[in-house]
């Protein structure tokens, strides 16, 4: 199948920057859009930029001007480029892959998550 597996994630002092990235590896036919969300303690899951197969981009109004998203499709990655990090950006951080994976019976259209990582900003 599909597998998601993100690092970079840690602690932080807030101002600081990280870099999220996250691989994308298994039975790929395609990938389409790629995203991060992130969820803090007592909230919901929530989009934190979302990239298309044609790199164009969106981002929560939260972390615009701070968060850059990218991709690098010969590698099947997508990256996390946080700066100015503060406080509320503290959560843990999801991969999600809009794919298409080649299975036994065809292709299968999926939506796929990696298993999260965290992000700590705190002095």
């Amino acid at each position: 199948q599909v597998q998601l597996v993100e690092s970079g994630g840690g602690l932080v002092q807030p101002g600081g920057s990280l870099r999220l990235s996250c691989a994308v590896s298994g039975s790929i036919f395609s990938i389409n859009a790629m995203g991060w969300y992130r969820q803090a303690p007592g909230k919901q899951r929530e989009l934190v930029a979302r990239i298309t197969s044609g790199s164009s981009t969106n981002y929560a109004d939260s972390v615009k001007g701070r968060f850059t998203i990218s991709r690098d499709n010969a590698k099947n990655t997508v990256y996390l480029q946080m700066n100015s990090l503060k406080s509320e950006d503290t959560a843990v951080y999801y991969c999600n892959a809009d794919a298409v994976a080649v299975t036994t019976t065809g292709l299968l259209v999926g939506d796929y998550w990696g298993q999260g990582t965290q992000v700590t900003v705190s002095s």
